[in-house]
């Protein structure tokens, strides 16, 4: 990218403008129009790291180095722990417009939340933390290599009717708009309003796996949505939105859009703040 800062990392033309880059690599990565581009250049080991997983989640390989890199050694943080037991995934697949994913550590069976891109180094990586036992898919746009991670580990997806075209095989589907709970802990609660058959994820009354519903937004401090990303109802989804408020979490955690962490009566009060803007 031209506007780029001269030096090791670059980003090419091939950016399709995710912000998975952005989100890994902050102050590093930064939006140059509809192209992310690198701001200033690593200065220590610790940003060098950070540079390289945004290099190896980028979903398109837009971010290069002009000398070898560390990859195949950083490749192993991935997982990446976010706070036990919820990971992010990595390695955003296209097929997603490079949303994130997320793996969930659990004694009944772990849970992949949407998907990162079919690799073998995934595939041993989820076999050495137990394999696993059910995808949830928030929505059609982001179910990527669900059906491959499905037959490997022989897993049970998730998803809603509404958007089930997405994997017209998938084991479970969900209908209507009453919360769904699957096992102790997980609570499905469909969100209708960026696709008609959008749901959340609510794990642990801590993590809300929000999908492309809701957002952190971190230069301003508070939640987000987006009427120009809501593909089927912004009514829908303000009306999906204002159903949270019954919820509890502390963690929003989407698959586009920046994660965040805040008190839950916090979290709250951003949310009631968001709802009062989307009826605007």
């Amino acid at each position: 990218m031209p506007h780029g800062a001269e030096g090791e990392f670059f980003v090419d033309r091939t950016c399709i403008d995710c912000e998975t880059c952005g989100q890994l690599a902050p102050g590093i990565f930064t939006a140059d129009g509809e192209f992310f581009c690198v701001r200033r250049q690593p200065v220590n080991a610790g940003e060098v790291r950070m540079a390289t997983r945004a290099l190896l989640a980028c979903p398109v390989g837009a971010i290069g180095t002009l000398n070898p890199n560390q990859a195949k050694i950083v490749m192993r943080d991935f997982p990446l722990p976010i706070e036990e037991p919820v990971y992010y995934c990595g390695f955003n697949s296209r097929q997603s417009f490079g949303a994130n994913s997320y793996f969930i550590r659990h004694h009944d069976g772990n849970w992949l939340v949407d998907s990162p891109k079919f690799l073998p180094y995934l595939v041993r990586r989820f076999a050495e933390l137990g394999g696993i036992r059910y995808i949830f898919l928030t929505h059609q746009d982001d179910v990527a290599d669900a059906a491959r991670y499905a037959q490997e580990f022989g897993a049970i997806r998730i998803i809603h009717r509404a958007d089930s075209r997405a994997q017209r095989n998938a084991e479970m589907v969900i209908d209507g708009t009453d919360p769904v709970r699957v096992n102790a802990g997980f609570k499905i609660i469909p969100t209708p309003g960026h696709t008609r058959g959008h749901c959340v994820l609510l794990f642990g009354d801590r993590f809300l796996f929000s999908g492309d519903h809701l957002w952190w937004e971190p230069e301003t401090g508070t939640l987000g949505a987006s009427r120009s990303v809501c593909w089927y109802s912004w009514s829908e989804q303000t009306a999906s939105m204002d159903r949270l408020l019954d919820e509890k979490f502390e963690w929003v955690l989407p698959g586009h859009g920046d994660r965040g962490r805040l008190r839950p009566e916090v979290m709250r009060a951003k949310l009631a703040s968001l709802i009062a803007q989307m009826r605007v």
